[in-house]
């Protein structure tokens, strides 16, 4: 479908493309890489902080442990089943392990935590793993799940134009059904399915530093799907403390735009009425600092509270069973249909 007009397709990513390289930023130098602390360092952090309860101990005063407030917009996990009535969820042994490399002010993979990745990859990508095993993400029909190692990753090879991040599970296999990575090639789709975990937003990192290419969200016209693509672009509460290791600022809101929902005509029981739920969230998204630089992201969700609707991705199958695959995001990418 797309072989002859491929140049064409391309123009307006390419664009972009030039201007997010010539407006890519230098991390300041406290903002290292995690590759870059050392396991050295990470012993003096962990034995500083004994010192300092030691010493305490020893002047007879009570010790104190100063854990910073990893909660805030300004700024493996075998350890749960080694004893589960000690911890009593993995929840609480996540919030452990994130005070603990927020004290330390590492990343929790420098204190070798991984844990278990849900998020698949598809598309124009090749790369090896650590321990030397080859990853080949080029199948059309088939997904490959997200490293749980991103830090390893090396020799990433690919020509893609351009990531495109998907809110849900459900729409990354119709992508994956409808063949949409070859007609759309060279390109890479990412899902965390929903809320991402935090090896899929690494991932969306390294290809970000490695490839510098637009990335691109596709999430539901509603307030969660916000959240879920402000999470990739601007990171999440909980893990605010990291955020420069694990957000990409260039990501760009591909759809489901709501102004898409009235230019398209999506058929009204398509649509979705807001919930009062529905409402506060995106009372709170709004509030949010970093949105004060994002006009249009801003009109687009005022658009929503006035309109009192959302829609699901899915909704433009009212409109035609293949509408997203071979006419919505076509014509999006081709025509810059972002914001």
């Amino acid at each position: 479908m797309m072989g002859s007009c491929e140049a064409g397709l391309f123009t307006e990513i390419d664009k972009l493309r030039a201007e997010l390289v010539n407006n890519v930023e230098v991390m300041p130098g406290c903002q290292r890489d995690e590759e870059e602390i050392t396991y050295r360092e990470i012993l003096s952090r962990i034995e500083n902080v004994i010192l300092g309860i030691v010493t305490s101990l020893s002047k007879d005063e009570n010790p104190v442990l100063a854990l910073p407030n990893r909660s805030s917009w300004a700024n493996v996990r075998d350890i749960y089943y080694n004893n589960t009535q000690l911890f009593g969820s993995q929840k609480t042994v996540d919030n452990i392990v994130d005070d603990i490399s927020c004290m330390l002010k590492v990343p929790r993979r420098s204190l070798h935590v991984m844990a278990t990745s849900k998020g698949l990859i598809s598309g124009d990508l090749c790369y090896l793993e650590e321990d030397g095993t080859r990853i080949d993400c080029r199948s059309g029909s088939a997904a490959v799940a997200v490293s749980s190692n991103i830090g390893g990753i090396r020799n990433i090879v690919s020509s893609a134009k351009f990531v495109m991040i998907v809110e849900k599970d459900a729409t990354f296999q119709r992508l994956l059904d409808d063949d949409f990575c070859a007609k759309l090639s060279p390109c890479i789709i990412i899902t965390g399915k929903g809320v991402p975990d935090v090896n899929s937003r690494l991932m969306v990192r390294k290809l970000w530093d490695t490839l510098h290419i637009p990335i691109f969200a596709l999430v539901d016209a509603d307030p969660h799907g916000i959240e879920i693509m402000c999470i990739y672009k601007y990171g999440s509460v909980a893990m605010s403390f990291e955020a420069h290791n694990l957000t990409v600022p260039s990501v760009m809101w591909l759809g489901l735009l709501p102004s898409d929902l009235q230019r398209l005509r999506v058929p009204e029981d398509a649509l979705i009425p807001l919930t009062k739920r529905d409402e506060n969230k995106l009372s709170s998204l709004l509030k949010r600092p970093y949105l004060t630089s994002q006009p249009d992201w801003q009109k687009e969700m005022e658009l929503m509270r006035q309109t009192q609707v959302k829609a699901e991705i899915q909704s433009l199958a009212a409109i035609a069973p293949d509408f997203l695959t071979n006419i919505y995001l076509p014509n999006k990418l081709r025509y810059g249909g972002w914001v």
